[in-house]
């Protein structure tokens, strides 16, 4: 739908501060849906969470708190708001609600699956402490609810080791992700069991196109995510959660600057940097474009879809989401 001259001139603020990431003929398209968004969140005393890797219509123009998946969990436990609407993926949602469970919580499109939470199940995660009795068990937030509730603790990318650090244990069961259990096993003493998960875009950028760019773009600075593979990480100049990485730029300010991470990463951060060359080698998450503002403006408008988690399980999740959030 073209919007109308009125939303156009409602909307024209947050059309420029995205407008050099952002063509003007694509913001007619966008603007309705923004703006209805807008009147429902006022209307029905709601927030939109958004992960890192939104588009910047979304990111930039929509959400309440951006950030990510430790961000969006520690923002979850604090929302006031009646309605919470997770422009993320599913896991996420979950996540919120396990947090929030008097909230009424809304994914907008529950396509928005996980590479990585799709990888185990609960009973995997059952057999491990079966074949590793007194071994505390490591859940990576990219996992469902159910494997959360059999781990003992969860982490994200950005606090990984430290909640590894912080059990005191010799070796550690890690899972789903495979690359990013072995990033943190090279930075700590603590050996690091892995189960073979893996991010479907992080696992597709490899080495040799790291050195590749460096031969392309002279002094480019490049920054991953530690969901690559370790070959990878060993050729950047550093790695780290998306939060990390859009700290980096602002404080380092490099001049030409690769994120190999998901596309809208890129987007998201330029927005703050016009004046940094960003290359965007990126890969797309087809997961995280499952969330569009025409389906965040149907979550508003129809209530839906309302993330459950069955409270037995969410009580157990509880306390290994919990147990990060207080380191």
């Amino acid at each position: 739908m073209i919007s109308s001259p009125e939303v156009l001139a409602r909307t024209a603020p947050l059309y420029e501060r995205i407008q050099h990431v952002i063509p003007p003929l694509e913001w007619p398209v966008f603007a309705e849906d923004i703006d209805a968004i807008l009147r429902l969140k006022r209307e029905r005393n709601a927030v939109v969470l958004a992960h890192n890797y939104q588009t910047p219509e979304i990111f930039h123009c929509v959400a309440d708190f951006v950030g990510d998946s430790l961000a969006l969990a520690r923002q979850a436990k604090t929302v006031e708001a009646d309605t919470i609407v997770l422009a993320g993926v599913v896991f996420m949602a979950e996540t919120a609600k396990i947090l929030n469970p008097e909230k009424t919580v809304l994914v907008p499109n529950l396509a928005a699956g996980c590479s990585l939470a799709d990888s185990i199940t609960p009973e995997d995660v059952r057999l491990l402490r079966a074949s590793h009795p007194g071994v505390p068990i490591v859940a990576y937030v990219n996992t469902s609810a159910a494997v959360k509730a059999e781990s003992d603790i969860c982490c994200t990318s950005g606090n990984a080791r430290a909640v590894v650090e912080s059990l005191n244990a010799a070796r550690v069961i890690f899972l789903p992700d495979e690359y990013l259990a072995r990033n943190v096993a090279a930075e700590t003493d603590v050996e690091v069991l892995t189960w073979a998960g893996h991010c479907e875009v992080h696992e597709r950028f490899t080495a040799a196109a790291v050195k590749q760019l460096r031969e392309d773009y002279p002094g480019v600075v490049i920054l991953v995510h530690p969901e690559c593979s370790p070959d990878v990480v060993a050729e950047a100049d550093f790695s780290g959660s998306t939060a990390a990485m859009s700290g980096y730029v602002s404080s380092k300010r490099p001049p030409r600057v690769v994120l190999l991470t998901e596309c809208s990463m890129s987007d998201n951060v330029a927005v703050d940097h016009p004046d940094l060359d960003f290359i965007r080698p990126c890969n797309l998450c087809p997961h995280m474009k499952q969330i569009t503002l025409s389906n965040i403006r149907a979550a508003l408008e129809e209530n839906r879809h309302i993330v459950t988690v069955d409270p037995a399980v969410a009580a157990r999740a509880r306390l290994s989401i919990e147990r990060m959030l207080e380191i």
